[in-house]
């Protein structure tokens, strides 16, 4: 049997050793991590990546096939790794976010405590160690406490700026970003061109069909529909989440008596992937991922 990444890391073998890049991805989903990387013209020599789904991994290792994947996040071993350079990850959100159980840390969203453990055992082989954590705009007294453990304040980035979707976010990293011109302070949006992408731009020609009546039944009236789904005229998308995965991944027609879902195409659209980046697994997991990332 071939080694996999897992055995390879849990061995301490297939490690490249330059004096290039090391990345740690925890909660590596789909990996966003390396499109951005790439996008980026940042090179990397190894970029070991977190992650407990299957199809997940299915979709990294198709898109990136040299990711040495560690398995489950809390059985970790730092002593297998190199030193790693920079460390990236967004941590469960479903008990931070608005739309979560509002259990905190307490809930899913505890996984945080497996990032800042990771971190503060890294910073122990390298002290220059750089990090970016991402999470969903939250209750103050959950971010405070993130602040705190990392003693820096976030940066709330929309990523509007560069899609055709709001979701706003936050950020916390110890990278200079203001010293690379790309904020004037801590608390401001990227201080670049935004790109004028809309949700029409993304949208695939498919036809519409009339709004089954069960919709008002589970949802009230119409104009409840409305504010619930997309509309082929909004400037930008709503933000995709899995907690309305039932209503966000609707679209409404022009005059708003037709409906339709929207395709993985356009969901990869509004994230920002590639067409056909996930394409390989089923189209139900498939937009459940893109809902993450």
């Amino acid at each position: 049997r071939r080694k996999s990444s897992l055995d390879e890391y849990k061995n301490g073998s297939n490690v490249q050793k330059s004096n290039k890049m090391n990345i740690l991805s925890l909660f590596d989903g789909i990996s966003a991590g390396q499109v951005a990387l790439n996008r980026a013209g940042i090179k990397y020599e190894n970029y070991f990546a977190s992650e407990i789904d299957n199809n997940a991994i299915f979709i990294t290792q198709k898109n990136f096939p040299n990711t040495k994947q560690l398995g489950n996040v809390e059985q970790i071993n730092i002593k297998k790794l190199p030193k790693i350079d920079l460390l990236i990850g967004g941590s469960p959100c479903q008990s931070f976010s608005s739309l979560g159980d509002g259990s905190g840390f307490d809930g899913k969203s505890r996984l945080f405590w497996e990032y800042l453990r990771i971190y503060n055992e890294l910073k122990k082989k390298n002290n220059n160690l750089k990090f970016l954590l991402e999470n969903v705009v939250m209750k103050e007294k959950w971010s405070n406490v993130i602040t705190d453990k990392f003693n820096i304040e976030p940066i709330l980035i929309n990523s509007n700026i560069v899609s055709a979707q709001n979701r706003p976010r936050l950020y916390w990293s110890n990278i200079n970003f203001i010293e690379y011109g790309f904020f004037k302070s801590k608390k401001t949006y990227f201080e670049i061109e935004k790109k004028k992408i809309l949700l029409k731009d993304i949208l695939e020609d498919r036809e519409f069909r009339e709004i089954p009546k069960g919709f008002f039944n589970k949802w009230g009236n119409k104009m409840r529909i409305e504010k619930g789904l997309n509309w082929t005229e909004n400037k930008k998308s709503n933000c995709l989440t899995t907690k309305n995965c039932h209503s966000n991944q609707y679209l409404l027609n022009l005059e708003k008596n037709k409906i339709r879902k929207l395709t993985p195409i356009e969901f990869e659209r509004l994230q920002t992937f590639d067409d056909n980046y996930t394409e390989g697994i089923s189209k139900i997991t498939a937009t459940d991922f893109l809902y993450a990332n």
